[in-house]
């Protein structure tokens, strides 16, 4: 693998792209820095350090590398950009016009590519706003007293929004500058940055509790074992066979040839498990504005909150089975699949064409998402699982999803890598 790295940065237009790449995540880093104009950094840094274990905003918190906890310029980090996107490819189904668009190819997809900015920066004044002023009223650091924005007036205050809006739009311009001119997936790419910059301290700040060495020697071994899954699971296919049949047109024969549908088992990838985090997270964001003595604040605090309460596990695992299914319904049709096979002549063999074609690929895909949906909980939940039986309290900023990111984010990215090196006649990465 050091020999074909050595290759990809011998062969001058790749190593161009690498270095490219690199670059903007540097700069991605960079930014995660630059305080907010209007924000006292010193009583930022003091809050942080009073405030570790804080659940609510962890999600966030994690996809911006931290930033959303330093009020920086780049504090909402990828996150709008998500939402947007998810939110675009739910819409599919409810409106017509977007899955029509869908079906245009290249120029549609552009066009759902402008809506999604359009989608992203709307979200990024709402959830800058929502920053600002839970910072402002002292939710966002809940126990400090340092004031983290010392001048709170109307100009201040719409600056940030500004410049918090702004570093957003910036961020997706350099993840898409990435996926033009440089290697791999640029939005995924800055994901699997954040969550790589803030891996380590976390991981490190088990060896602070009592029995550290052994809790910090467990965690590495279940981390390897997570991994292991990961890429196992990520690399298996249900390869369904498909024949075309032969065909005359004008004196040329076409058809003939055989091929398969690959099919993963974890086709909706880590979309179920920001999904279920993300709900889980709003009661909570609630009950913050309550009365805090109320019942349903008390409750809410004590089953829906901690990482470690039974109903938060087991409604957690419902969350992500149910978007498992959810999500993998909207990107594989497999009534759309059938009529494509249909149309150009092709069959799975021992099942009719049209109708039972559907029926037989509904009938793998479900059997396989079931175990999909099964994967991620247990992915997700293992190292939170572990934690606990370790009886450590201190909340980690990291989870089985963070695995599950960094590890399929590196697959996808060497997989690029390597194909450019087999272009090029080399042996690539994934000998």
């Amino acid at each position: 693998m050091l020999s074909a790295f050595a290759r990809a940065f011998r062969t001058p237009d790749l190593r161009r792209k690498l270095l490219f790449t690199l670059a903007i995540m540097v700069i991605f880093r960079v930014g995660s820095f630059i305080p907010t104009p209007g924000v006292d950094y010193t009583n930022v840094q003091i809050c942080t350090e009073q405030v570790a274990d804080d659940n609510l905003l962890g999600l966030v918190n994690l996809f911006s590398g931290g930033a959303l906890l330093q009020l920086s310029v780049f504090a909402l980090g990828i996150m709008p950009y998500i939402t947007a996107s998810i939110i675009v490819q739910l819409l599919r189904v409810v409106i017509p016009r977007f899955e029509a668009l869908h079906k245009e190819g290249q120029s549609g997809q552009a066009k759902l590519t402008q809506y999604t900015r359009y989608l992203t920066i709307a979200l990024a004044i709402l959830q800058s706003t929502t920053v600002i002023t839970t910072a402002r009223n002292g939710l966002l650091f809940q126990g400090c007293d340092a004031d983290v924005i010392p001048d709170a007036n109307f100009v201040t205050l719409a600056l940030m929004v500004v410049t918090m809006t702004a570093g957003t739009g910036l961020i997706m311009w350099l993840g898409e500058l990435i996926t033009e001119r440089g290697v791999g997936n640029g939005m995924s790419l800055l994901i699997f940055t954040s969550i790589a910059a803030s891996f380590p301290a976390a991981l490190w700040s088990i060896v602070g509790g009592t029995n550290g060495a052994f809790n910090f020697i467990v965690m590495i071994a279940v981390i390897v074992l997570v991994i292991g899954l990961v890429v196992y699971v990520e690399q298996s296919q249900r390869r369904i066979p498909v024949q075309y049949a032969k065909r005359m047109v004008g004196r040329r024969m076409y058809g003939g040839s055989s091929t398969y549908i690959p099919i993963k088992i974890n086709m909706a990838g880590v979309i179920p498990v920001i999904f279920a985090a993300s709900l889980l997270a709003v009661p909570g964001l609630i009950a913050q504005f309550g009365d805090q003595s109320a019942d349903w604040v008390l409750w809410i605090s004590a089953n829906l909150v901690p990482q470690d309460a039974p109903l938060h596990i087991a409604i957690y695992v419902l969350l992500i089975v149910f978007f498992a299914f959810f999500y993998t319904s909207i990107t594989f049709n497999p009534d759309e699949v059938a009529d494509n096979m249909k149309k150009y002549g092709g069959f799975i063999p021992g099942i009719r064409a049209g109708r039972p074609t559907a029926e037989y690929l509904d009938y793998v895909i479900t059997r396989i998402t079931s175990a999909g949906s099964i994967y991620l909980a247990l992915v997700a939940l293992l190292p939170t699982l572990v934690l606990i039986g370790l009886g450590v309290t201190t909340n980690i900023p990291f989870g089985g999803s963070s695995i599950l990111i960094i590890v399929g984010v590196g697959l996808e990215t060497v997989k690029q890598i390597d194909s450019q090196l087999q272009q090029r006649h080399y042996e690539g990465f994934l000998r």
